[in-house]
C-alpha cells in the first residue's frame, strides 16, 4: 500500500522517518528542524558530533548547504560526475548547516540520489532531507520495510513502503577536496 503522503506528512511535521535508498533504508527527518534531529539522533543512539548525510532530488537542493567557492571547479566536476548516484560526497559546509546536521565538522556529508522514490520525496519536500542508516547502534543496516519494524518497532511509525536499489552496502564515501574514497560502496 502507497504511504507517501502519511509519510510527506510526517517529515513536515517534525518526525523522523524511514524509507528506502539505494543500497540499504535510511532514516532522516528535516535538516533544518533542530527538534527533528535530536530524536533522530536518540533514535539511533548516535552522537551529534558524527554528523549526518543529506540526501537531495537534485545539486540544486544541495547549494544552501553547501560552500562552493571552497572547491576548484574540477573538485565540482567530479562530485557532479557521480550524481545521481551512489556516491555521497563530504563538501565544505555553508553558514546555515547547523551543528546538529554538521557535528563536530566544518563540512557535510551530501548525496543525490538515483533512487526513484527518495526523489519523488525530496521533490515534493521540496529541500534534502538527512540519511543515516536505519539501525540501532551495533545492529546491522535494514534491507526492508519488514526489518526496520523490527528493530524500531513503534519507535519508528513512519516508514515509506518500498523496495531499496539492489545494492548490498551503504553508499561510498569521498572527499570532495581530496577526491579520496573514505568509505568504500
Amino acid at each position: 500500500m502507497d504511504n507517501f503522503e502519511q509519510i510527506l506528512h510526517s517529515l513536515r511535521t517534525g518526525e523522523v522517518i524511514a524509507y528506502p535508498t539505494e543500497g540499504v533504508f535510511g532514516v532522516g527527518c528535516d535538516p533544518d528542524n533542530p527538534q527533528a534531529v535530536e530524536k533522530l539522533l536518540q533514535l539511533k543512539q548516535r552522537s551529534v558530533d558524527k554528523g549526518l548525510i543529506l540526501i537531495a532530488a537534485s545539486y540544486e537542493q544541495l547549494l544552501p548547504y553547501i560552500d562552493e567557492s571552497q572547491l576548484t571547479y574540477e573538485q565540482l566536476m567530479a562530485v557532479k560526475l557521480t550524481w545521481p548516484g551512489p556516491v555521497t560526497w563530504i563538501m565544505p559546509a555553508s553558514s546555515q548547516v547547523s551543528k546538529w546536521v554538521s557535528g563536530q565538522f566544518d563540512t557535510i556529508a551530501v548525496r543525490v540520489t538515483d533512487h526513484p522514490l527518495v526523489q519523488k520525496l525530496c521533490l515534493a519536500y521540496g529541500k534534502p532531507i538527512t540519511s543515516t542508516s536505519a539501525n540501532l547502534s551495533g545492529l546491522p543496516s535494514c534491507m526492508t520495510t519488514e526489518e526496520v519494524i523490527q528493530q524500531f518497532g513503534d519507535q519508528l511509525p513512519a516508514v515509506l513502503h518500498g523496495k531499496t536499489g539492489g545494492r548490498n552496502k551503504p553508499s561510498e564515501i569521498r572527499d570532495a577536496k581530496t577526491q579520496q574514497v573514505l568509505r568504500q560502496g
